[in-house]
C-alpha cells in the first residue's frame, strides 16, 4: 500500500495548479453547499465517470469543507502518476490482499475531524449518465470499521456544455448522519441521491 507524503511546497505548488487546471478547461464549477458538522470527519462517496473527478473533489473539499484531504486511488494510477501522493492520495490493488489493509486505513484517517476521505465506490469508471451505480463493497467496509464521530457526503458530479465551448461541472451534495443509517443502507442511499441529482440536472433549463 502507498500513502500519502505531504511536501508543504509540493502540494502547495499543486494546489495552485489544479484550481489553475479547472479554471482552465471549464466554463465554471456550480455546486450547493449543504450544512455540515465542521468538527467530524467527512467519507465523501462520488461517482466516478472522469480524469477530472479527483481534481474535481480536491476543489470542492477547498471551496466548501476545508479539510484534510486524502483520496484512495488505484495502486497502479499512483505509480503511473507519481505526484498524486502529495495530494493526500493513498492506494489500494484490488487484486491484491492488501485491499483490507487500504480500507482499514481509510477508516482510521476518519477517526480525526480535520480529514476528509474520498473514495468513488464504482471503482472503475463508468459513463456520466449511467442509468445505475454499481456500488462496490470497500465503501461500506470503511463505515463499519470507522468511529461513529465522522459523517457521510454524497457527491454526484454531471458536466454539460450547453451554448458553451467549455464544460460545466454541476456538482450536487448531500450530507448523512452517520448515526441516522446503518452502514448496510449506504449504496442505497447513494442511488437514490445520484438518480435524484440526475434528475434535477436533466431538467435544467438554459
Amino acid at each position: 500500500m502507498l500513502k500519502p507524503k505531504p511536501n508543504f511546497f509540493i502540494t502547495g505548488f499543486f494546489d495552485f495548479y489544479i484550481e489553475w487546471i479547472i479554471r482552465r478547461c471549464f466554463h465554471k464549477v456550480e455546486f450547493n453547499k449543504p450544512g455540515f458538522d465542521a468538527g467530524k470527519s467527512i467519507l465523501l462517496i462520488a461517482n466516478h465517470f472522469s480524469w477530472w473527478d479527483g481534481f474535481l473533489m480536491y476543489h470542492i473539499n477547498k471551496a466548501v469543507f476545508k479539510k484534510k484531504f486524502h483520496i484512495m486511488v488505484l495502486e497502479e494510477s499512483m505509480q503511473k502518476i507519481n505526484f498524486l501522493k502529495y495530494l493526500g492520495a493513498f492506494s489500494v490493488a484490488k487484486t491484491s490482499r492488501q485491499v483490507l489493509q487500504s480500507l482499514a486505513y481509510a477508516a482510521g484517517l476518519l477517526e480525526h475531524p480535520d480529514n476528509i476521505v474520498v473514495i468513488f465506490p464504482q471503482g472503475k469508471l463508468y459513463s456520466n449518465f449511467v442509468d445505475d451505480v454499481d456500488f462496490q463493497k470497500g465503501a461500506v467496509y470503511i463505515a463499519e470499521k470507522a468511529n461513529a464521530n465522522f459523517q457521510y457526503v454524497l457527491s454526484a458530479t454531471f458536466t454539460e456544455n450547453f451554448q458553451y465551448k467549455k464544460p460545466t461541472a454541476h456538482i450536487y451534495l448531500k450530507v448523512l448522519n452517520v448515526n441516522a443509517i446503518v452502514a448496510a443502507q449506504l449504496p442505497a442511499q447513494f442511488k437514490q441521491h445520484y438518480q435524484a441529482a440526475k434528475q434535477q440536472q436533466t431538467n435544467l433549463k438554459v
